[in-house]
């Protein structure tokens, strides 16, 4: 089992999110080669997810031996998001059906000032 991380993540409501997180553990990168992910952003524990991600096809792209995790997020959906706080968390799956939780905490929306009429 892997030790679960903290980090919340800011996203600017109207842009596209794109952000590589590369998984180690002891100094190497995780080989993620055979493994799925997913990612859902609640409002609270108990919601119903606003925006589902999972690789390799829905906004999670992992790089195999690099032990990277891109996730995507089109402008088009950040500027549905309401602006406030949400939770979240990004786990993976193994070929051999084990479930990590590698990250979790908030993700913050911030307000557009700048968007279409």
């Amino acid at each position: 089992m892997l030790k679960t991380g903290t980090y919340n993540i800011s996203c600017p409501q109207g842009v596209t999110f794109d952000e590589t997180f590369t998984m180690q553990q002891g100094g190497s990168p995780i080989n993620l080669t055979g493994y799925s992910a997913r990612m859902q952003i609640r409002r609270s524990y108990d919601a119903a997810p606003i925006l589902t991600l999972t690789s390799p096809s829905s906004g999670i792209t992992l790089g195999g031996a690099l032990g990277t995790i891109r996730v995507q997020i089109s402008y088009t959906t950040t500027e549905s998001l309401a602006s406030g706080q949400y939770l979240y968390d990004l786990e993976i799956t193994s070929a051999g059906d084990v479930r990590d939780r590698l990250l979790s905490g908030t993700f913050s929306v911030s307000r557009e000032v700048t968007r279409s009429a």
